[in-house]
């Protein structure tokens, strides 16, 4: 299916795009593939393996260097039970499950009681119970299947996207810088799993008429030693007045924080010292309070996290694609990027590959209707998460008495009533899924 169409780089001004004007240099190497994928993330990966194992030649571009470590401690571990189900599909679960650590139950308590305690196995699902999973971890076993797979993928890293090709109306490739020099890819389609910034989103003008949502807070996240009577198997929610952490376990028995301030409040946290972020971890959980005490000693061991939405209206145009945080930025509550990214993947694959495969007169406009109708199947999907979070930030930060006690109300109800907790948290954690009794007729499952 290799593509040998060649483009011509996009000006600043010509299909929306937004490159800056560059002076002469040296002749850009060439690479020709069926997909160029800019971005070497989750959905990136997956996406590379997916098309791989379809018979696709694939070109991958990961702007960050190798070399350099795994960048950023603080990025997305947490897999819900559909993505572990995807990584089964994938072929990589027996690998990562290896490697992951299984979670059994989300607690809420607000002012100091317990108001709901989810246990993940009384979900009538065949994937029951989300993991923590190290993201060095995932790239690493799903690069590795890729690799086995007949002609396997072309990795660049690092390389970073400086332009996009163009042959009239349609992107045809991607220009990008690599520490050898300039590369041109040309490709039938290019997709832009870069993230939250995404380039390929700016450059190809989806970002126009994308619509940023800030929310009411940031998160400053921070790693601490796992308190000594705290159950290891269960994700944690504290609430106590306007402050609310999130306390995640790790694959490396520490636990992950992630605790709320006021939008562009980290000036005024940071101005009372590590004293006022101790007292604030002392309110929400005591026990990892004072783990803070004993282990946090500088602000560089925290990194703060913007938090945002974004709706992009159209994920796609003629030869490119957006997935993942580049189509849908979603807010950290319930840990929902890297599932909608890996969802993105295994939904676009077999979509593409087909129209590919399609008599070359006809596989563009056979590609553009499949990047449509990958978007009408993955959108609603993105929306019932978005919904659900954005629910949920807002009963977050309610703080009057009449709210919070409201609130508490809610959480209570959720945790008496299975039928009502399954309606609620399915969108996030089981979309799709069909309850095990109803599978069972079909066929014989083992939960998992």
């Amino acid at each position: 299916m290799r593509n040998e169409r060649r483009g011509e780089e996009v000006p600043s001004a010509e299909a929306g795009a937004h490159a800056e004007a560059r002076a002469p240099r040296e002749e850009a190497s060439a690479l020709s593939a069926d997909v160029c994928v800019a971005g070497g993330g989750p959905g990136g990966r997956a996406l590379a393996l997916a098309l791989t194992r379809l018979g696709c030649d694939v070109v991958l571009l990961e702007k960050r260097d190798p070399a350099r470590g795994a960048g950023p401690a603080f990025r997305g571990e947490s897999v819900s039970p559909d993505g572990v189900r995807l990584l089964d599909l994938l072929g990589v679960g027996e690998r990562v499950r290896q490697a992951a650590h299984r979670v059994d139950r989300l607690e809420i308590e607000d002012a100091g009681h317990r108001v709901l305690d989810v246990r993940f196995a009384d979900f009538p699902y065949r994937y029951r119970h989300p993991v923590e999973l190290a993201q060095r971890t995932l790239l690493a076993a799903l690069a590795e299947q890729t690799g086995r797979q007949p002609g396997g993928c072309t990795v660049l890293e690092p390389a970073t996207v400086t332009g996009l090709l163009v042959d009239g109306p349609a992107v045809t490739g991607v220009r990008a810088n690599t520490p050898t020099g300039p590369v041109r890819v040309t490709a039938a389609l290019t997709v832009g799993a870069d993230g939250r910034h995404s380039a390929v989103r700016r450059l190809s003008g989806l970002a126009e008429h994308a619509r940023h949502t800030p929310l009411e807070r940031d998160v400053v996240w921070l790693k601490l030693p796992f308190p000594a009577d705290w159950d290891r198997r269960a994700y944690r929610v504290r609430i106590a007045g306007d402050s609310h952490g999130l306390f995640l376990p790790s694959t490396d028995g520490t636990l992950r924080v992630g605790l709320n301030i006021p939008k562009g409040g980290l000036r005024t946290l940071r101005s009372g010292g590590l004293g006022g972020l101790h007292a604030r971890l002392d309110r929400l959980a005591p026990q990892a309070g004072a783990a803070a005490r004993a282990s946090l000693h500088s602000w560089s061991d925290t990194a703060l996290l913007d938090i945002f939405t974004a709706e992009v209206p159209r994920w796609s145009a003629p030869g490119v694609v957006l997935i993942g945080d580049a189509a849908h930025t979603l807010s950290p509550v319930l840990g929902q990027g890297v599932n909608h990214a890996l969802a993105d993947a295994v939904e676009l694959a077999p979509l593409v590959a087909e129209a590919l495969g399609r008599d070359r007169r006809a596989h563009s406009r056979a590609l553009l209707a499949a990047l449509q109708l990958f978007q009408r199947r993955r959108e609603p999907h993105v929306r019932r998460s978005r919904a659900l979070q954005l629910r949920q930030e807002r009963m977050f930060t309610l703080t009057a008495p009449a709210a919070t006690a409201l609130r508490r109300t809610v959480y209570r109800a959720l945790d008496a009533s299975p039928a009502l907790r399954r309606r609620v948290l399915a969108p996030a954690y089981f979309p799709g899924h069909t309850p095990l009794r109803q599978a069972a007729r079909a066929q014989e499952v083992t939960p998992v």
